[in-house]
């Protein structure tokens, strides 16, 4: 797989695979048995997928509070049975909270921040996090305390890399004055229907910062709100003999260098699938259709 640029010769570069896995609905309480994961991150690696997301507040939503820490001690427990803990970036989030009723929360104080990176490090086994991100904004914590939050978790030694998620460009460049290189990436949402973050991919670009989008493939997954909302996409992906997934993808890589899309896949045919748009090149009249494509 083509690969793409995280990190920077001070905190280290890494050339991850174009299109990275998000862990978000990784989950062995329901259809998914473990052997079937373990096939998907091994179909993954297989496939070039080198950067793996998750984040402390996943985890089967039935369990409310106590769901926290789940996805992060799973995924960590494959990797270890597959044995590719050395094949993979590994990254996780934290100041996203899971309350009793199964509902989300933001929890952005110092205290709590810095418990949330003790706590990913025991859980994913690890003596420094490759990636860590602040999940999301707190309306009741000031976004520069966060920043100076952020700063003192990156001089600390436990993170190598710090990561930004559901920021605009005013806070993202307020992160990257203070943060410097320790900064690398924003985790926003991208996709065919979600388009509103081109401006964070600008900035990202100019910074020099990777964008990593997530949900990349809103707006795909039910046929006809393909066929009614985004007909480009399904128009160029038959006359391509590929899925309008991974034309998605595709056109997400195309928009700038910095791109890494990390769609999720629960299955090893559909992060094979997702892997094989880092190779395919469209065309600038397809981009142009599917830029216009915008319902």
């Amino acid at each position: 797989m083509h690969t793409r640029t995280l990190g920077n010769s001070t905190v280290g570069r890494h050339d991850v695979g174009a299109v990275g896995l998000g862990l978000m609905t990784f989950d062995q309480s329901g259809t998914q048995p473990r052997e079937q994961l373990a096939a998907t991150l091994r179909a993954a690696v297989d496939a070039g997928v080198t950067l793996l997301d998750t984040a402390d507040a996943y985890g089967p939503g039935e369990r409310g509070a106590a769901a926290h820490g789940a996805n992060e001690r799973l995924v960590a427990g494959l990797l270890d049975e597959l044995g590719l803990r050395d094949e993979v970036v590994l990254a996780t989030k934290g100041g996203h909270v899971r309350t009793d009723d199964g509902g989300w929360d933001t929890d952005s104080t110092p205290g709590h921040l810095r418990a949330a990176v003790d706590a990913s490090l025991e859980r994913l086994g690890v003596e420094q996090i490759a990636l860590w991100q602040h999940h999301r904004p707190d309306p009741d914590v000031p976004y520069d305390e966060v920043i100076s939050t952020l700063s003192e978790i990156a001089r600390s030694g436990k993170v190598a890399m710090i990561g930004l998620s559901n920021a605009d460009p005013e806070q993202i460049r307020a992160a990257h004055a203070v943060l410097g290189d320790h900064l690398v990436s924003v985790q926003n949402q991208f996709s065919p229907k979600f388009r509103s973050s081109r401006p964070e991919i600008d900035v990202c670009e100019e910074l020099g910062l990777a964008f990593l989008p997530w949900s990349p493939l809103g707006g795909l997954a039910d046929a006809k709100e393909l066929a009614e909302r985004h007909p480009a996409f399904a128009e160029v992906a038959t006359a391509r003999g590929v899925s309008a997934q991974q034309v998605a993808l595709a056109w997400e890589l195309a928009q700038s260098p910095v791109v890494v899309p990390i769609p999720g896949a629960k299955r090893p045919e559909s992060i094979t699938d997702s892997a094989a748009a880092a190779d395919l090149e469209l065309s600038p009249d397809e981009l142009a259709r599917l830029d216009a494509d915008e319902a």
